[in-house]
Formats: C-alpha cells, sequence, structure tokens
C-alpha cells in the first residue's frame, strides 16, 4: 500500500465508522414478538419542537369567542382560504390537505386541548417532559419511547426503535439499543466507490466490511432511486425527506417498527399568519410528511400509528406582532391504518376570559400522557401497570384513553 492510500483508507476508515456504527448495531437489535393477534404494528412519534398554535392549526370556529381572540389569524370556514370543516364546531388548516382525506377515510384524528403536566412555559424544560414522560423537567437519563421498547414481549420479529436525524431525540434515549439514521444532504460517494471500498476492508478489516455492509444496505433502502441528495433543502423539503426515508426503512419486513423524529421551528411569536402565511408554510410541510409517510410504507400503513406532540400551545390571544407567545393548551394529532379516526377527541374548557388558564391560554383538560398509554397499550399490548410505573413513572392519575386503535 503506498502513502496515498493509506492515509485515504485512514481518513476514510475513520469516517465510515463514525457514519455506520449505528448502522451495524442493527444486526444486534432485539427482536420482539409479533401481536397475539397477528397484526405487525408499527408506531411513529413526531415531536414539533418549538410549540405549535393548535388553536390555528385546528381551529374552533364554533366557539364564539374564537375569531375575537385570534384576530387577524383566524380561520374561517369560507373566505379565499377556508379551513377545512372537521365537525360543526372545528375545522382544520387549509394547508394540510393529506391529513384531511385521512381523516375523512377514518384513519385520523385529533386530540384539542391537551398539554403534558408541564405548566410553566420554557422551552427547554416543556421539552424536557414532553420527551421524558416524567412529572416534571430535569430527569433526561431516558425518554418514554426507549422505556417503551425495553418492556415489549421479546420474539422473533424485529421490532428496532429508528432515531431520524443528526441527533437521537430524547423520547427515544436510554438503555434500549436504537439506530440512527439522517437523510442525505451532501452527494455520497458512487456506487463504484463503495463497492471497491467494501472489497479492500475485506480483505484488510473484516469487522469494518461488515459494518460498511450493513450500512450501505440501509441506506440504499432509505434513498431508493428517487431520493438523491438535496443541498440546500428548506425545512419543508426536510420534513418530507426525513419522512420519506423513514418510511421506507420500516416498510422492510426486517426494518424498525418504532420510529421517532423531531421537526424544530414551530416557536411563531411574530408574524404566524392564518391561513396563509409562515404557520401555513410549516404546517404544509408536515403535512407533506404524512403523505410520505402513508406512500411508502405501502401495505404496512394498515398497521401503522403516528402520534404529533408538541411541548405546549401557544397564547389564544394574538400579541403586537400577529403572533402568538407561549401557552399551555394545544393538540395532538393521531394518524395511521392502525387509529380509529374521523374524530376530535376533546372536553372542550372554552375561550371566555375567566375559561383560559390564568387568563390567557387555552385551558388543558386531557393529558397527553394518557393519549400515549392508550396507544402503547391497545397497539402494542403493555399493560397499564408497566405504563403507569416505568415508562410515565407518577401518572397513575392519566389514565389510558380508549378507543384510539381501530
Amino acid at each position: 500500500m503506498d502513502c496515498a492510500e493509506n492515509i485515504a483508507l485512514k481518513t476514510t476508515r475513520r469516517s465510515l465508522l463514525t457514519g455506520f456504527a449505528s448502522f451495524a448495531a442493527w444486526a444486534y437489535l432485539p427482536k420482539f414478538a409479533r401481536a397475539a393477534d397477528g397484526r405487525d404494528p408499527r408506531l411513529i412519534v413526531v415531536i414539533l419542537r418549538g410549540a405549535l398554535d393548535g388553536l390555528a392549526t385546528v381551529a374552533p370556529v364554533g366557539d364564539p369567542d374564537y375569531a375575537g381572540l385570534h384576530g387577524s389569524i383566524a380561520l374561517a370556514t369560507s373566505g379565499q382560504h377556508p379551513a377545512t370543516p372537521l365537525n360543526a364546531f372545528f375545522a382544520l388548516h387549509p394547508s394540510m390537505p393529506t391529513f384531511a382525506r385521512i381523516y375523512g377515510e377514518g384513519h385520523a384524528s385529533v386530540v384539542h386541548a391537551v398539554a403534558t403536566g408541564y405548566r410553566d412555559r420554557s422551552h427547554f424544560d416543556g421539552q424536557d417532559v414532553l420527551e421524558s414522560g416524567y412529572s416534571g423537567p430535569g430527569r433526561v437519563q431516558s425518554g418514554w419511547l426507549n422505556r417503551a421498547l425495553q418492556a415489549l414481549p421479546r420474539g422473533d420479529r424485529v421490532i428496532g426503535a429508528l432515531a431520524v436525524g443528526t441527533t437521537t431525540p430524547l423520547v427515544l434515549r436510554g438503555p434500549a439499543p436504537t439506530v440512527g439514521w439522517a437523510p442525505v444532504a451532501v452527494p455520497q460517494a458512487d456506487d463504484d466507490t463503495a463497492a471497491r471500498l467494501l472489497d479492500l476492508y475485506t480483505h484488510r478489516d473484516p469487522a469494518l466490511a461488515s459494518a460498511l455492509g450493513q450500512g450501505l444496505q440501509l441506506e440504499k433502502t432509505s434513498r431508493g432511486d428517487d431520493m438523491k441528495p438535496t443541498p440546500g433543502l428548506n425545512q419543508v423539503g426536510a420534513m418530507r425527506l426525513a419522512a420519506k426515508g423513514a418510511a421506507k426503512l420500516m416498510a422492510a419486513d426486517d426494518g424498525p417498527r418504532i420510529a421517532a423524529l423531531a421537526f424544530d421551528g414551530w416557536d411563531t411569536h411574530a408574524n404566524e399568519g392564518g391561513a396563509v402565511g409562515r404557520l401555513a408554510f410549516l404546517l404544509g410541510g408536515l403535512d407533506g410528511a404524512f403523505d410520505e409517510f402513508q406512500t411508502g410504507l405501502g401495505d404496512k400503513w394498515r398497521d401503522t400509528a403516528i402520534v404529533v406532540a408538541t411541548e405546549f400551545g401557544r397564547t389564544a390571544r394574538i400579541n403586537g406582532t400577529d403572533g402568538t407567545d407561549h401557552g399551555t393548551g394545544t393538540i395532538a394529532l393521531l394518524l395511521g391504518g392502525a387509529i380509529k379516526g374521523g374524530q376530535v377527541i376533546s372536553d372542550w374548557p372554552g375561550l371566555k376570559q375567566a375559561q383560559l388558564y390564568e387568563g390567557r391560554d387555552l385551558k388543558p383538560t386531557t393529558d397527553l400522557r394518557g393519549v400515549l398509554k392508550g396507544l402503547l397499550r391497545d397497539h402494542f399490548g403493555l399493560s397499564e401497570s408497566v405504563l403507569n410505573e416505568a415508562v410515565f413513572p407518577d401518572s397513575n392519575q392519566a389514565k389510558p384513553m380508549m378507543g384510539l386503535i381501530a
């Protein structure tokens, strides 16, 4: 080996160890039992960081106080960009036609006036509570989804968890092994170069060759022929690309059954916009991700549940910059072939001044942990005792919600 080859080998080996170590771990992920009824369930958790304005996403157009509070950004079911009625009281943002279609098909639902047990308004602490599953901030040793993964019964079915993004979301951190994947954002080595590297390492470093081989296969599965590198991708495109790759991986018979993604940028203090504008742009990207999930999962969509949650909501009244500040109650979105949909689930608290939480926010009437418990119990068969003690400690008061899974 000449000097140039030696330098190239060391440099490439180091980058490959970093890039493919998580892929190599895939072969060692635990296997779990198929559901008792023969289903092959999948769960995707989408975290929206920054606090989604639930009142602007699923608008309570039937509440007489809504339009006055949300002012210039309030949605309406008439006009140039009408919201889509979900029932006589709630309407969906017009930037979400995919969710509207799936809702109409009976496989999407909304839980409104929902929140974690957190009642302050710090993004950092709110996200900590949302993803850790604990009753308060500061306990970040593991996430509730990782602890749920640990509790699943062992079997002969691969159900390893997939963390999508450059870092593993807190919700998936913990002792249970996971594998990471991030969308391609820069040009990669061509197939010929990869094949030559694989042949080289087969003779010089069999362990690295095995890692590289598994990594190349996983990357190929996630990208497909239509997943080309896209430098300069905007936020909406990034959401779609992440969902597309995750769906391809989860559609494989030996692929992951659980995944977590985190999308940033939902802090809309100024110029939030109503039917059009900044929030509409973001919601369009999220809706596009839903379309990628459904398309990419193929027949596996039938057994898939997706839950979308955010750390807290935003104020009921708009501020002086046509935005909304940190609030409390918000929404959770549920969709997938496994979801019993076509419903807005809400113990609606009302929007009169006396009904607002601390005189400013949508009052939460549903504990998000109860929603998540209901999904985990009915989709994966986890017991209520495991959910109360291991997955969501100190949450006995949050009973699993009934009737979320078809």
